[in-house]
């Protein structure tokens, strides 16, 4: 199934980082949640597309989106004052 953001959202799956303190390994309910991620579409805003590509990484606010799970992988649909700034 594939997903297209309308006007100035882009669709992100989150990287999440393995977190360990020694040898002990944070469980996910004891983890932030990710704030950098991987863009996998562009929403129709001509601006943003000029801006942001599929493949780029982003980064956002720790709260920003809407989560949801397209077939069993986390993706979150973010608005453009949800980005702060793109990875090189």
């Amino acid at each position: 199934m594939k997903v297209k953001p309308l006007d100035d959202r882009v669709l992100v799956q989150p990287i999440e980082e393995e977190e360990r303190v020694g040898p002990i390994i944070i469980p996910d309910t004891a983890k932030e949640k990710p704030m950098m991620g991987k863009v996998i579409a562009v929403g129709t805003d001509e601006e943003l597309q000029k801006l942001i590509k599929e493949g780029d990484t982003v980064i956002y606010g720790k709260f920003a989106g809407e989560e949801f799970e397209l077939e069993g992988v986390k993706l979150l649909v973010l608005s453009r004052d949800n980005l702060m700034a793109k990875v090189s």
